[in-house]
């Protein structure tokens, strides 16, 4: 296996000829993992009030049509979350039982958590400034095969090797969504409309049809927090340190506000433990008891 890398004016060959069998084959993966994501399409579900607001698209694997009202939002400081749903093409993708409570329930958790970085979440019936509405519009599901033999490659190599290899580029999972922030009166004064596949790097894999699902449902809500806490567009990488409250909920512990207890607390170590062998979300992370 030889790599070319070109500089000012000269070639310099790199051959990986006498590499160890379990080096050359971690090499190919990331090689191929590096520019290998699943495709999800934008859509337009009718769920938001308008659309007319919303920008062009911006990203390629990450991409979002976003409407901002900075200004409505500078002074609001309460917020009510709806409960999020899936359309009927989204639930049509599900076909193991609690799979899209499991997702719609992480989103709305994700939001209530990020969104207390900012504003005080009220419960169902208490007035706030402004009200999030989201919809799943889509679900790409994951290969439960192909996320099984990605574990077993990774957890495999990382015996013979420093780290294990990537995940296997192959049954990549993804999801859609739609959502708004609108004021007491009813008007928009937030909405995005944002789709993600699943890349073989940054997102491990799990062996449920929603795997990838459910880890990008916190990847939107942190993104459309954004727009909302920090008053800009989603920037799609946030390197910043999480408020110690933000980590805590992380852990498992008890949320920043009690109107997030709605929607459980995240399964802390134990669910990061599970994502690392490949197991389901579902082992570890129960809506049904929330």
């Amino acid at each position: 296996m030889r790599f070319f890398l070109s500089g000012a004016g000269y070639a310099r060959k790199i051959s990986f000829g006498y590499a160890k069998p379990a080096l050359k084959i971690a090499l190919l993966i990331l090689a191929i993992g590096v520019s290998s994501c699943s495709s999800v399409p934008l859509t337009e579900s009718g769920s938001l009030s308008s659309y007319s607001k919303l920008g062009s698209v911006e990203g390629r694997s990450n991409k979002s049509r976003t409407f901002l009202d900075t200004a409505a939002l500078a002074t609001a400081t309460s917020v009510a979350i709806t409960p999020t749903r899936l359309s009927p093409l989204a639930y049509s993708r599900i076909h193991d039982a609690g799979n899209d409570r499991l997702v719609s329930n992480a989103l709305d958790r994700a939001l209530c958590v990020d969104l207390s970085d900012k504003y005080r979440v009220v419960g169902p019936g208490e007035p706030a400034d402004i009200t999030v509405k989201a919809v799943i519009t889509d679900i790409v599901p994951t290969s439960k095969t192909a996320a099984g033999l990605s574990t077993v490659a990774t957890l495999g190599t990382s015996v013979v090797l420093p780290v294990g290899v990537p995940r296997l580029p192959i049954g990549l999972g993804g999801l859609a969504v739609e959502a708004e922030a609108i004021d007491g009166n009813g008007i928009q004064r937030a909405a995005i409309v944002w789709s993600r596949g699943a890349n073989s790097i940054t997102n491990g894999a799990r062996v449920s049809e929603v795997g990838d699902a459910y880890s990008l449902a916190s990847s939107f809500a942190a993104q459309f927090s954004e727009m909302l806490v920090k008053g800009r567009k989603p920037s799609g990488l946030d390197l910043s340190l999480p408020s110690g409250h933000k980590l805590k909920s992380q852990l498992g512990g008890k949320p920043k506000n009690a109107a997030c207890e709605a929607f459980g607390r995240a399964p802390g170590i134990a669910g990061a433990l599970a994502g690392v062998v490949g197991a389901p979300p579902s082992w570890t992370d129960n809506p049904s008891k929330h």
